[in-house]
């Protein structure tokens, strides 16, 4: 991946439709996942972090999503890392679907219970 400031700056603006200088980071992944780049802005100008893996790939993060996927700061530790995060995208929402009818029934009882 031979993109720099420039080629990562004009691929925000025109590629991703974002606006480079609200303070988000963007990571660019070559096609053979073995390295990344995260540019952002930190107010007095832009940040350009490379890394190659020594072994092994970046994971993809959710194949599934076309659209932008935000990670939290702990992710974006973990994915920089070389962690696969493709798991969590997947299952989060069958974990949810599965726990909100339980919580439900606990509000019904404790409603038929106080009355």
């Amino acid at each position: 991946m031979r993109a720099s400031y420039d080629t990562l700056f004009s691929k925000v603006k025109g590629v991703l439709n974002q606006d480079p200088f609200v303070g988000h980071v963007f990571v660019f992944i070559n096609q053979r996942r073995t390295s990344i780049k995260c540019l952002f802005w930190d107010g007095t100008g832009f940040v350009l972090l490379c890394k190659r893996l020594q072994e092994g790939l970046f994971h993809k993060i959710n194949p599934m999503l076309k659209g932008e996927v935000i990670l939290s700061p702990a992710e974006f530790a973990l994915f920089f890392e070389g962690a696969d995060l493709e798991k969590r995208f997947i299952e989060s929402p069958r974990e949810i679907k599965k726990s909100f009818p339980v919580r439900q029934k606990l509000q019904d009882e404790v409603v038929s219970s106080s009355i």
